[in-house]
């Protein structure tokens, strides 16, 4: 996969697709623009090469239609002030009047074309449309790791029409620190994988457990493996049909030697609310009405202690229900371990994400990924379709 710096892209119409799918409040002002600044060096690569910059990305879910709420122009604003250059919003992201500007730009000039989404053919990857985003430009670049796990028109369909296309420093940062913390990692390999569902995680825990030398549970997930080795959990979150799975992965982890690490003791309480009365207790006792919603003082030092060898961290997934302070201990202790460690540290998926930032922790983290989809479904071991485009063009 060839990334810009291979093209040559000197006063050449550049289209690069971004993730500009930036958090708002209810007056339409940006509460976190991460995402945008994470493609600055790409944005700030083709102004040096007097480039002719295109910007497309998305924005909520405006489901085929215009809707001014999910319009890009907050988005204009803030790059523009980020790159201390004017960025002309266009009305649209196909069309003539839009055909008009881009045949107007000078070299160094910024476009951002409106929400893709307000057309439906950017989601069914509809092969006019994708026609329509390649005739203004010459060149193709995709940064927008979080949306390549997605065939639509603007991260696949695209690069069908367009000879030249690359990948962004993101883009391309994303998947080298993926391929380093598992495709080819400093051993021992530990996965700590949390969250709500076994279900969302199948795929990632079995194919991680070709791959690790040990793997962390934690989460409202690992409830269903508690349960499957006959332990009862109380009323706490379990996937019934999901038990005889929780069995063979277990299983396959001890025939393959990966060590497997479950709570041993919890945070719980009669009911999911941030005054609920909240106890500590062994897994083993946990009370017929009480639900588990984080992991206890125990399973904090043994988890701690499974990661004081690790030369490579993945992890994806809190611990418990970190939203509430009174279940947050569990993760913020993680947080602060997986922070302090020697190892290569990779943090990926939108929860694990906000802990970390909420801890004050991201900048002793290796890498926080900005995609949680694309990093699931890189953790399955598939390949990603946006990636997938750009390598055929190889």
């Amino acid at each position: 996969m060839k990334n810009i710096r291979e093209l040559d892209i000197k006063n050449k119409r550049v289209l690069i697709r971004v993730d500009f799918n930036v958090p708002m409040d209810d007056l339409g002002n940006i509460t976190d623009d991460t995402r945008i600044r994470g493609v600055l060096p790409t944005i700030n690569h083709a102004l040096d090469e007097h480039a002719k910059i295109i910007i497309c990305s998305h924005l909520g879910r405006p489901k085929g239609q215009r809707q001014e709420k999910f319009s890009l122009l907050p988005v204009a604003k803030r790059l523009s002030r980020l790159i201390s250059k004017e960025v002309t919003l266009a009305p649209d992201c196909v069309g003539d009047q839009v055909r008009e500007m881009v045949d107007r730009m000078q070299a160094g000039d910024v476009l951002l074309l409106e929400n893709l989404r307000f057309h439906p053919g950017e989601q069914a990857n509809d092969p006019d449309f994708a026609r329509q985003l390649a005739e203004l430009a010459e060149v193709y670049i995709n940064d927008a790791f979080a949306v390549a796990h997605r065939a639509h028109a603007s991260t696949v369909g695209v690069t069908n029409y367009i000879a030249q296309c690359a990948a962004g420093f993101l883009l391309q940062k994303e998947m080298d620190y993926f391929h380093r913390s598992v495709s080819d990692p400093r051993r021992p390999l530990v996965a700590i994988v949390g969250g709500a569902k076994v279900s969302s995680k199948l795929g990632a825990l079995r194919n991680l457990l070709d791959r690790v030398d040990k793997m962390i549970i934690g989460g409202a997930m690992a409830n269903t493996f508690i349960k499957s080795m006959g332990v009862g959990v109380g009323q706490s979150k379990v996937e019934e049909e999901l038990l005889d799975t929780a069995r063979q992965l277990l299983d396959k982890a001890r025939e393959q030697g990966v060590k497997m690490y479950l709570p041993v003791d919890c945070i719980v309480a009669e009911q999911f609310d941030a005054k609920a009365e909240t106890k500590i207790t062994t897994i083993q006792e946990v009370p017929q009405n009480w639900m588990i919603l984080d992991i206890g003082p125990a399973t904090t030092l043994l988890f701690s202690e499974a990661l004081d060898t690790a030369r490579t961290i993945i992890w994806n997934g809190p611990m418990g229900a970190f939203e509430m302070d009174a279940f947050s201990r569990g993760t913020m202790a993680m947080v602060q371990k997986v922070a302090s460690s020697h190892a290569l540290t990779i943090v990926g998926g939108g929860d694990t994400d906000v802990a970390v930032h909420r801890a004050g922790a991201s900048d002793n983290i290796s890498y926080i990924s900005t995609g949680g989809g694309a990093f699931l479904m890189l953790m399955e071991g598939k390949e990603l379709p946006g990636v997938v485009a750009l390598e055929a063009k190889v």
